[in-house]
């Protein structure tokens, strides 16, 4: 069984046992099954599960940090007279390769305000990206490549 539906199933039965069905109780309860898998992982053939769910943490991290900033930075040009945006299209290059890979990093990039992935290439190496302010071509790549994407493929691969 995979290592993150038996932790859900302990948090949901920790739920259960305490009669708190609440957002808290069950985050509890996946934290204290977390907690019995870790002290038996050498039970389980695969331990990727206790690197990636770090991982994943990091990059939910990540996406609200960023989520937060553009929203800060759309809201500024919005309410000042002065119009800061210069939209521009960017063709990033992808490492990811497989379709679950590609289909995340194109929507945490669209979900993010000031950008939205527009396509990708028949070769399924270029993500086409439409970002409201163009300030320097390979900064905006970069943010993509060694923020979203980078994350993305460690929580996957």
């Amino acid at each position: 069984m995979n290592l993150f539906v038996l932790n859900g199933l302990l948090a949901l039965g920790f739920s259960v046992v305490l009669g708190e069905f609440s957002v808290s109780g069950f985050a509890a309860g996946f934290a204290v099954g977390l907690l019995a898998l870790w002290v038996t992982r050498p039970l389980y053939d695969d331990n990727s599960y206790f690197k990636r769910l770090p991982r994943a943490l990091g990059l939910a991290g990540y996406f609200l940090y960023q989520l937060l900033v553009s929203n800060l930075r759309v809201l500024w040009d919005v309410v000042t007279p002065r119009q800061n945006s210069r939209p521009a299209i960017v063709g990033v290059p992808l490492a990811a390769r497989t379709d679950l890979e590609i289909t995340l990093v194109a929507n945490l990039v669209s979900l993010t305000p000031g950008t939205l992935s527009l396509d990708v290439s028949d070769d399924r190496r270029t993500l086409y990206v439409h970002v409201m302010f163009m300030d320097d071509i390979e900064a905006v790549r970069g943010a993509i490549k060694d923020g979203i994407e980078r994350r993305v493929l460690e929580v996957l691969r």
